[in-house]
């Protein structure tokens, strides 16, 4: 008997927001609720249809590319060309499957949509491990063969050693807003000195000052993030930004560290060295990226007006690796209740901050007129909820916690560069956040959050109620 399973972990790769807007294929989107909700309840697979290895084996193949590395265009077209083989080679099995279906449409759309070429080569689902110690990657591919091979002779091994590495993502902006490795979204004070990540590999450190006099909202304008020493790899490397200050170096000058070791395949086809350690200047003065491959971190740091923002990625396992020391990290454990702005969640939106408005008013004195015409960063002004909300609509589409925060920086400093802040922040966790279906986070008090609420019962009566209607338009 075939065993009852809707669900191909990894197969909400093949959604993407284009494919939902032209409603194809809508099997697809029946495909990525169900492994959201992890249910197992739209189709029986049989044991001779294998769609389900041909979608593991390209999780396997995609799962450790980002869109911030250079190469993941040409690594992702031979994933998809491989993927795309393997349903031809199981097509005769699974005629009228209804997962085999929705990944034959979607790798189809996909590779129109990224230009991909039907013909050229594929990525092996059984590759070579090559062991680079100063990859993260691929030690941990190493380390997971080596324990895969072991698993057969030693029948209590740990389980935890075959799986592949589980990625964080924290990211601050504006207000500032704090997104944690659990992805609790929070609004703070903390004024001065903070540490975001502390641990045996990484720290990272903020320094955020007021924003507008009179009010405890404040703004980062100085980051500090030191690279460990890790041996045969790189020694410290320290990076600091401030405002007005972003440099393409580290503070001893260098722009990398470590031998080039790992191959990194260019958009061209092209392949060359990296080095363990390097930073990545994608604006100047703007927008810098730091990749420590060696340890699996991506680091992004941005300024906008005058505040700077900054997204990280990290494996959950080095994250870990911290003492009780070491325990105030605001990615880890959020800000202490004494320094949250908002209220469990919640957001409520000032109405009309006083301090605000005395400001702008002496600004606009004669003795500050000059000061403020030389502002390279834009004068301010008081926004009312409405020109608020309709200010941040012009970046930000969803009205999700990146909107309302959007909404609550205008209200409370008058900078519209704070719009593009939350709009830049947004696309950076979408960028580095490992986990699609937990990008969207909204507020407590809206409509979707009393969705999500939703008891399992309710989401698995919605997942078959759309199947039914699949099968009805089929």
């Amino acid at each position: 008997m075939g065993r009852a399973g809707c669900c191909c972990r990894g197969a909400e790769r093949l959604a993407s927001p284009s494919l939902v807007r032209r409603f194809r294929p809508l099997l697809l989107l029946i495909i990525a609720l169900c492994c959201g909700a992890h249910l197992g309840q739209c189709q029986v697979a049989t044991p001779q249809c294998r769609i389900q290895k041909c979608t593991t084996d390209f999780v396997s193949l995609t799962s450790h590319l980002t869109p911030a590395v250079d190469g993941f265009h040409t690594e992702f077209c031979k994933a998809l060309r491989a993927y795309s083989a393997c349903t031809q080679r199981t097509a005769k099995s699974c005629r009228g499957n209804l997962v085999f279906h929705s990944a034959v449409l979607g790798i189809s759309d996909l590779m129109s949509q990224r230009n991909c070429s039907r013909d050229g080569p594929t990525s092996s689902t059984h590759p070579e491990v090559v062991h680079e110690p100063c990859n993260y990657h691929s030690r941990t591919q190493h380390a997971h063969a080596h324990s895969h091979v072991h698993a057969h002779s030693h029948a209590h091994g740990h389980a935890h050693s075959h799986s592949r590495p589980v990625y964080l993502f924290c990211g601050l902006f504006g207000d500032p807003h704090l997104r944690t490795f659990k992805d609790s979204f929070q609004t703070c004070k903390v004024e001065g000195a903070w540490p975001l990540i502390d641990n045996d590999y990484l720290s990272v450190q903020v320094t955020n000052v007021p924003v507008v006099p009179g009010s405890s909202a404040t703004a980062t304008n100085k980051i500090t993030i030191i690279f460990k020493p890790y041996e045969g790899c790189t020694d410290q490397r320290v990076y600091q930004a401030v405002t007005d200050s972003l440099p393409a170096a580290f503070d001893d000058g260098t722009i990398s560290s470590g031998d080039p070791i790992h191959t990194s395949a260019g958009a061209d086809g092209a392949t060359g060295k990296v080095r363990a350690l390097w930073i990545s200047e994608r604006s100047p003065g703007r927008h810098v990226e730091l990749h420590a491959g060696y340890i699996g971190v991506t680091v992004i740091v941005r300024q906008l007006g005058r505040y700077l923002t900054l997204a990280v990625r990290i494996p959950e396992e080095l994250a870990q690796a911290y003492d009780a020391t070491q325990d105030l990290q605001l990615c880890l454990n959020g800000c202490p209740s004494g320094e949250r702005i908002d209220q469990a969640g919640h957001l409520p939106l000032p109405l009309s901050p006083p301090a605000l408005g005395l400001q702008l008013q002496q600004l606009h004195r004669p003795g500050y007129a000059s000061q403020t015409q030389a502002s390279p960063y834009g004068a301010m002004q008081v926004f009312g909820v409405d020109g608020a909300k309709e200010r941040c609509r012009e970046q930000l589409e969803v009205q999700d916690i990146y909107f309302h925060s959007c909404v609550f920086d205008l209200l409370t400093t008058g900078d519209a560069n704070f719009t593009v802040a939350a709009y830049s922040a947004q696309k950076d966790m979408e960028s580095l956040h490992p986990h699609q279906d937990r990008w969207r986070i909204y507020p407590r008090s809206s409509a979707m959050s009393t969705l999500n609420s939703y008891s399992p019962a309710v989401r698995r009566l919605a997942v078959l109620l759309l199947c039914a209607l699949s099968l009805a338009l089929m």
